[in-house]
C-alpha cells in the first residue's frame, strides 16, 4: 500500500472520529434542552394549575385527618432481652408464637400464654422479636433487623448472640409492663427452656465449687513456696543469698487471678442470668402513637398530588387524545 493511500485512510478515520464526537455532542445538547423544556413546563404547569395542587394537598392532609381520627390508635415499643437458657434462635422462633397469634388474632391462646385477662389481650396489636445486627463484628449493637432482611451468611455484619429485641405494638401504652411480665411468663413455662436453665446453673455451681478449690490450693502452693524462697534466701556461712524460684512464684500469681476472672465470670451467669432470658432494657414509654397524621400524610398526601397532576394533563390535552382515539 502506498503512503498516499496510508494517509488517505489516516485523515478518513479522524474524519470518522471527529463526526462521531460531533455527533455525541449535538446528542447531548439536544438533551439538556429536552430537559430544560420539561423543566420549564413543569414550572409553568405548576403556576397555572397552583390552585388545584394547592387543593389535592389539602385535601390530602384531611384525609389523613379523617384517617387518624377513624381508626384505632396503635402505640409501639421495644424491649431488650438475653437468652440465657437456649440460643437466640430458638428463643425467637418461640417468642415468635405470640406473633403469629396475634396476626391470626387468636385471643384466646394469647391470653393463655400471656397469662393476662382475656378483656386485656384484645388491645395488644402485635408482639415479635427481632435479631440484633452487629455492624462490623465488634460486639456492639448497630441496629435491629425488623424487616427480617439480614444475609446470615454475612460474616463481617452479624446477627448478635447475646441479646434481642421484642417489639410490642398496643393500642393502650399503659399495658406495656403487664405485657412484658407475660412475655417472660410464657418463656418461664416452656419446661425444656427450663430444665436447660436449670442444668447450666447446677453446672455453673459445680465450676465455682472446683474454682474455689483451685483457687485455695494455688494459694496454700504459693505460701508454701514462699516460705521456701524465705529460708533458701536466708545468707548461708559465706554472706551470700541464693535465688531461686523467683519467676514461678509471680506465675502462681497470675494463675490465681485468671481463676478469679472465670469464678467472677460463674458468679454473674448464677446471680444476673439466673433465669431463662434477662431484661437488659425495658420498654420506653411511646409518646405519639405510630398511625398519627403523619403516618397517613406521607404516603396519601403524594399519591393524591400525582393523580391530581395526571388528571389536570388528561383535561388539558382531552382534545387531542380524542382525535387519536378517534384515529387508531
Amino acid at each position: 500500500m502506498s503512503d498516499n493511500d496510508k494517509n488517505s485512510i489516516n485523515k478518513s478515520d479522524e474524519i470518522d472520529l471527529l463526526d462521531l464526537f460531533a455527533r455525541m455532542g449535538r446528542t447531548i445538547a439536544r438533551g439538556f434542552r429536552a430537559i430544560g423544556r420539561a423543566l420549564l413546563f413543569i414550572i409553568f404547569f405548576m403556576l397555572r394549575k397552583w390552585i388545584w395542587l394547592f387543593l389535592s394537598v389539602v385535601v390530602g392532609i384531611g384525609i389523613s385527618y379523617a384517617i387518624k381520627f377513624s381508626t384505632e390508635r396503635q402505640y409501639s415499643s421495644d424491649i431488650t432481652f438475653r437468652s440465657n437458657a437456649v440460643q437466640n434462635a430458638d428463643m425467637i422462633a418461640y417468642i415468635n408464637k405470640l406473633h403469629t397469634f396475634c396476626k391470626e388474632r387468636n385471643l384466646a391462646e394469647l391470653a393463655s400464654a400471656l397469662d393476662v385477662d382475656s378483656s386485656k389481650v384484645k388491645y395488644i396489636i402485635d408482639i415479635q422479636a427481632f435479631w440484633v445486627i452487629d455492624l462490623g463484628n465488634d460486639e456492639i449493637p448497630d441496629y435491629i433487623d425488623f424487616k427480617n432482611r439480614h444475609n446470615v451468611q454475612d460474616t463481617a455484619n452479624v446477627r448478635m448472640q447475646d441479646r434481642f429485641v421484642i417489639r410490642v405494638k398496643t393500642s393502650v401504652p399503659q399495658e406495656l409492663t403487664s405485657i412484658r411480665d407475660g412475655i417472660i411468663s410464657f418463656v418461664g413455662k416452656n419446661d425444656f427452656f427450663r430444665q436447660e436453665n436449670e442444668i447450666r446453673l447446677a453446672q455453673s455451681e459445680i465450676i465455682r465449687a472446683r474454682l474455689d478449690y483451685e483457687i485455695d490450693q494455688l494459694d496454700s502452693l504459693q505460701k508454701v513456696k514462699y516460705f521456701e524462697e524465705a529460708r533458701r534466701l536466708m545468707p548461708k556461712e559465706g554472706g551470700q543469698m541464693i535465688f531461686l524460684q523467683e519467676q514461678r512464684t509471680q506465675l502462681f500469681h497470675d494463675d490465681i487471678i485468671d481463676l478469679f476472672s472465670r469464678r467472677q465470670y460463674i458468679e454473674r451467669q448464677l446471680t444476673l442470668f439466673a433465669n431463662p432470658i434477662t431484661l437488659l432494657s425495658d420498654y420506653t414509654p411511646p409518646s405519639r402513637p405510630d398511625n398519627g397524621a403523619l403516618y397517613y400524610g406521607k404516603w396519601l398526601i403524594p399519591i393524591i398530588f400525582i393523580l391530581t397532576v395526571i388528571l389536570l394533563l388528561l383535561i388539558d390535552n382531552r382534545a387531542r387524545l380524542i382525535a387519536t382515539y378517534k384515529k387508531y
